[in-house]
């Protein structure tokens, strides 16, 4: 490899490792915070909690990007992948919010845009 290609590998390198990065605002600390009202209703039923709905629409307006959405998902998958919380999936709905995704845990948060 002659100096000149060496360098626009270099720079080629550099760039792709400086490149912008998606991150995500929504972090799973925030997505059990948002919800933790609503753990109750999602194992047992029941009457929905109104503090369970704040907490579902605030994590519905702060998930804004793609990355935040699949952030969000993942975050959920996880919550509830013991299915331990049977009624989770209807909270959105129940609520008034309607989710591009199932809750689920077969859901695959790559897809969700």
């Amino acid at each position: 490899m002659g100096s000149s290609s060496g360098i626009v590998c270099l720079i080629v390198m550099c760039m792709v490792v400086s490149a912008p990065h998606a991150q995500a605002a929504v972090t799973c600390g925030s997505v059990v915070s948002a919800l933790s009202p609503c753990l109750g209703y999602a194992r047992s039923g029941g009457t929905i909690p109104a503090l369970c709905c704040t907490g579902v629409k605030n994590l519905y307006r702060n998930a804004a990007t793609t990355a935040d959405r699949q952030a969000a998902c993942y975050c959920l998958k996880t919550l509830i992948g013991s299915n331990s919380y049977p009624n989770a999936p209807g909270i959105p709905g129940k609520c008034g919010v309607s989710i591009p995704y199932k809750i689920a845990p077969s859901t695959d948060c790559n897809k969700v845009t």
